[in-house]
């Protein structure tokens, strides 16, 4: 094999590999030699039929693996002995016109990690600030919960029907004059203004007494999930059995054991856990941009373009998802197109930190576990159909790069963790409101001035990919790819998810 390098310009490396043909040939011989026992032909022996037949027979099928495998090695060993340590995956190409028996030129491009000195972790300072859940938060969370347990008491016969009124109802739908399925149903409870049924059902009952017999017109929605009563006209005899009103829901013991516990200072206490749990994530998010603002305020070196433009696109695709759900879907794409050159920072610090955070992993032994891996797979094995995820387990665990993928998150959470524990931190009780604007000040607030260049020192080992990076405006990261990459093999696909059951068109009319 022959190396010319032939670029050599900042992250960019550019090769031309010559495989020989003698190379190629030689391999070719040795799988002859391997298969040659296993091939059967009419006239010889099993394990008798000679090489040249062998050769002729299985010829283009030997030189195409033989071809594919040699072109990884090459990769793999230009990797190797230049020391490289790639970005993404190397862009790998066979010169035109190649035909067996003649040596196979390739070229070989790609974006190389930047060498980066291991970033200083003594002196970090953080500030952490705690909201103390109080008697007012506690107050309101349980109101909340006693308004998704409302109960309802009979009204006086003379009753009509109004907003927030519940009927308990009989009926049955015809569409054509025929009976549906799903169109019938006794004792159905229904609360006029829920939005329960279809359009203009609810409306119909307002102003209902007990013992009312009605006949409601209806169509059904064009998008209705079942086909066949998308877009009908329909209608339902109803009786209305009874009206009910909303009662009142105390916040006592009895609601506490209706809720299935032993009392009610045990539900203020999971409530209060529930309200602790929920502030503890939003000041671990605001000590963590404390903390990548200052890894970002400390260090700037080039970073290659392909991952940058690998997580603006991740950011991008996002952002026109979102845009294209809005009422004013124009408007919402020239507001995003305005603010495009803001998301290809974003992008940039991103790779940037989460080679810096990679880095400070590397230097102190931050690792996921085997067993970590394990579950992360089992977990994101989930999201797939029952028949598919064995599939899927397979596809990760022969995919370097969806393993880094996978691991990418929780390896970050771990660096961001040490370094936690590393840094001087001092604790301030603060409201709920003001940890939130804390935050959006720190998301609003532009990347921090101060900069210096840090020194090409250090090479840090291609151990494990950048973890996923958090920072201002949100959309999520891509991950970097695994340690090295080969020759460019056809991409697998991973299972399909499991598609969203339909609604059946039962009572929801």
């Amino acid at each position: 094999m022959q190396i010319v390098e032939t670029t050599n310009e900042g992250l960019k490396r550019a090769y031309t590999v010559t495989i020989t043909a003698k190379d190629i040939d030689s391999k070719i011989d040795a799988e002859v030699k391997k298969v040659a026992p296993q091939v059967r032909m009419p006239g010889f022996r099993p394990g008798k039929v000679p090489a040249n037949l062998v050769r002729k027979m299985h010829g283009e099928a030997l030189h195409a693996d033989v071809l594919n495998n040699t072109v990884r090695e090459s990769v793999d060993g230009l990797i190797k002995d230049k020391k490289l340590r790639p970005a993404l995956q190397p862009k790998v190409e066979m010169k035109e016109g190649y035909e067996q028996g003649k040596d196979a030129e390739l070229t070989v491009e790609v974006e190389v990690l930047p060498e980066i000195e291991t970033p200083s972790i003594e002196g970090l300072t953080l500030e952490k600030l705690n909201v103390p859940v109080s008697d007012e938060q506690l107050d309101e969370a349980l109101g909340k919960i006693a308004e998704g347990q409302k109960s309802y008491k009979d009204a006086a016969k003379t009753k009509k029907a109004a907003e927030g009124d519940q009927l308990i109802i009989d009926f049955t739908g015809r569409v054509d004059g025929e009976e549906f399925e799903g169109g019938k149903a006794e004792d159905a409870p229904l609360v006029i203004g829920s939005g329960q049924f279809i359009p203009g059902f609810e409306e119909q009952l307002t102003g209902a007494k007990k013992g009312d017999e009605k006949t409601i017109k209806v169509t059904f929605p064009e998008d209705y999930p079942a086909e066949h009563l998308a877009g009908k006209d329909a209608e339902f005899d109803v009786s209305v059995k009874q009206v009910k009103v909303e009662g009142e829901t105390k916040v006592d013991e009895d609601f506490a054991k209706a809720l299935g516990l032993d009392s009610l200072d045990k539900l203020k206490e999971l409530v209060k856990g529930q309200i602790e749990q929920e502030s503890a994530g939003l000041t671990r998010t605001q000590m963590k941009r404390q903390l990548l603002d200052t890894l970002a305020a400390d260090h700037d070196f080039d970073v290659p373009p392909t991952m940058v433009e690998a997580e603006f696109d991740q950011i991008w695709n996002q952002l026109t998802q979102e845009a294209a759900k809005e009422d004013d879907t124009d408007a919402a794409m020239k507001e995003l197109e305005a603010e495009k050159d803001d998301y290809k920072r974003i992008a940039e610090r991103r790779v940037r930190l989460g080679l810096l955070l990679s880095e400070i992993g590397q230097a102190n032994g931050v690792e996921v576990s085997q067993q970590e891996m394990q579950m992360l797979i089992q977990q994101a094995a989930q999201q797939y159909r029952a028949e598919d995820r064995e599939r899927f387990i397979e596809y990760v665990r022969n995919e370097p790069m969806a393993q880094a993928q996978l691991r990418a998150p929780l390896y970050e959470d771990k660096v961001v963790d040490f370094l936690f524990d590393k840094a001087e931190v001092t604790e301030r009780d603060v409201t709920r409101e003001e940890l939130e604007a804390a935050i959006e000040a720190e998301e609003a607030a532009p990347a921090p001035a101060k900069k210096k260049k840090a020194p090409a020192k250090k090479k840090a080992p291609a151990k494990k990919a950048a973890p996923k990076k958090e920072v201002a405006k949100k959309a999520p990261a891509k991950k970097a790819p695994a340690k090295k990459a080969a020759a460019k093999p056809a991409a697998k696909k991973a299972p399909a998810k499991k598609p969203a059951a339909k609604k059946a068109p039962a009572k929801k009319k």
